[in-house]
């Protein structure tokens, strides 16, 4: 639920910030009713309306993988995640069912796509955050067959603010910077694939906007990143001075170059979450001190069979080597749930986000683990790089301390994910069997929330400034600062540069984000000394709901 809209005034959850007063470019990405009258679909035989349907099926997978190429970090995830969903043979057999049982061809990839849709949906969690992803192939599946261009963003001529009802993972991907002036969405929450990408790409971004889609194109807007609010009526001449404000506070923050601290000097780690050799190079320019997520299984999206441990040294090395003398945390496969992986990935759970994911894959495969550690071991003896090592999806002990005994075997440093509750519950014992935490807000505000990220109506609740997810993070905070390790942040909470001073404040001592996000947040946190943040930290405690820790923290900090 979004607060409050006035008549002239809609309000969602802020996602990325920046203010921005440019026309309305209204995306519906639907496909020509008349194109797809003309088809005449029952004339084709079961094996020919299969032929064609693997044929648009192919051409769009295909289309994924070209764009999955030429992009990086989350954008080519979520590419390289969706053209694996459109060649899937589950979606192709209930393609062929409905064929079978009479049903003409468009009929048919309906049929299939809406029963994949429940089921995904019923699964809950990140399953069915890609019930978007399937609506999205269903359309350009069926624009291949009837004749049509594939339907989503055509960017504009001119700079243009984009609203959308939801934007697929494939669209958003592919997002200019240079036009976009600001994305605007009707659904989606603060960690949706949308929120994730626009943040990578710099973007401003509001999702969860009821009445979005009823604006005009055309009608000149000014979007505030910040406070999440669009104005459909605004005097141009305030609009302007709003604009020019935030720009040349946000010229001030591009300046920023580190290292990260508080303007009273107290020490903070600010780091880069990277994917792979290119992003990792890409980042080590910027004023990083090392990378805080190097997310392994993004490597091996692509990949049927499980690479040997001299293949792994080689692609970890990539990432490590632009990073000498500073360090990498290098976080084991997350595969399962939304990031299958063939040769990990178990199939047909009921319920995968809650299933057998991350370090669960080695407790029936451990050869898994063993081959990943000597790879990542190999890596950094290769490269003399300072190497820490986290396992995602850790619920108890026992699991943390067995994982710290094999990285340490390998003379690395090892740390868990704090993504399950109960791992930020128990938090100061997880800290007596590993050196480090590093806080995955993403699905730690899922799960503590019981709420699917794609859920419109419940985007007010994954939303990390919660009362609930920062008590977590607190608890997770102070239990580090009791006995003086590390606890870092690297879920997309890191890259809001207001909630990084609420982080600081907690006890915090590393944020990793996309490198979008560095500068922002590293100035912001320098031009406040630690007593301040520390208060601010206080008041999002206090609040009672997330519009209230933000209010409450701006006023602490004077923003």
């Amino acid at each position: 639920m979004s607060d409050q809209s006035t008549a002239t005034s809609l309000h969602g959850t802020p996602v990325v910030p920046g203010v921005v007063y440019g026309p309305a470019l209204v995306v519906r990405g639907e496909i020509s009713p008349e194109a797809v009258a003309r088809f005449d679909g029952a004339s084709l035989d079961e094996d020919a309306a299969l032929t064609a349907y693997d044929d648009a099926a192919a051409a769009v997978a295909d289309g994924f993988a070209r764009r999955a190429d030429k992009a990086s970090d989350a954008a080519a995830e979520v590419l390289t995640a969706s053209a694996g969903l459109a060649r899937d043979k589950g979606l192709r057999s209930a393609v062929r069912k409905h064929l079978r049982s009479g049903e003409d061809l468009l009929t048919s990839v309906a049929a299939a796509v809406e029963q994949f849709t429940a089921v995904f949906t019923q699964m809950g969690g990140l399953m069915a955050e890609r019930v978007t992803d399937l609506r999205d192939i269903e359309r350009r599946v069926v624009a291949h067959l009837v004749g049509e261009p594939e339907p989503g963003v055509q960017m504009p001529d001119a700079p243009a603010i984009l609203l959308a009802e939801d934007l697929a993972p494939s669209d958003t991907a592919t997002l200019d910077p240079s036009v976009v002036l600001a994305l605007v969405t009707e659904r989606g929450g603060p960690t949706s694939h949308t929120a994730i990408i626009s943040r990578q790409l710099g973007i401003p971004c509001v999702v969860g906007t009821a009445g979005v889609m009823e604006i005009e194109a055309g009608t000149m807007l000014l979007v505030d990143g910040t406070a999440g609010t669009i104005d459909t009526a605004p005097a141009a001449d305030e609009a302007a001075r709003l604009v020019e404000e935030d720009k040349a506070k946000r010229a001030a923050l591009a300046t920023w170059s580190g290292p990260g601290e508080t303007a009273d000097g107290t020490r903070i780690k600010i780091l880069a979450n990277v994917a792979d050799g290119e992003s990792a190079r890409a980042a080590s320019s910027g004023p990083v001190e090392g990378v805080g997520l190097f997310r392994t299984e993004l490597c091996f999206l692509n990949r049927a069979d499980e690479p040997s441990a001299e293949e792994q040294t080689s692609i970890y090395a990539a990432v490590l080597e632009p990073f000498a003398g500073r360090y990498v945390v290098v976080r084991t496969l997350d595969a399962g749930s939304d990031k299958p992986v063939a040769f990990a990935t178990h199939e047909g759970e009921e319920n995968p986000a809650l299933g057998v994911r991350g370090l669960r894959l080695s407790f029936d495969n451990p050869g898994l683990l063993s081959r990943q550690l000597d790879g990542i071991a190999g890596a950094a003896r290769e490269t003399g790089t300072e190497t820490w090592v986290m396992a995602p999806m850790v619920a108890t002990v026992a699991e943390a301390a067995d994982f710290a005994k094999a990285v340490r075997e390998r003379g690395l440093k090892p740390g868990v994910m704090v993504e399950v509750p109960s791992a930020a519950l128990l938090s100061h014992r997880m800290l007596e069997v590993v050196d480090f935490l590093s806080i995955g807000t993403n699905d730690l505000t899922q799960y503590t929330m019981a709420a699917d990220r794609m859920a419109t109506d419940l985007a007010h609740l994954t939303d990390a400034w919660q009362p609930a997810v920062l008590q977590l993070i607190a608890i997770t905070a102070e239990a580090g600062k009791q006995v003086g390790k590390p606890v870092g942040v690297c879920g997309e909470a890191a890259a809001d540069p207001l909630l990084a001073c609420v982080l600081v404040g907690m006890g915090i001592t590393s944020l990793s984000m996309a490198s979008a996000a560095v500068r922002p947040v590293g100035a912001r946190i320098a031009a406040a000394n630690m007593d301040a943040l520390e208060d601010a930290a206080e008041a999002a405690l206090s609040a009672s709901d997330p519009k209230s820790a933000r209010d409450a923290v701006r006023r602490v900090l004077g923003a």
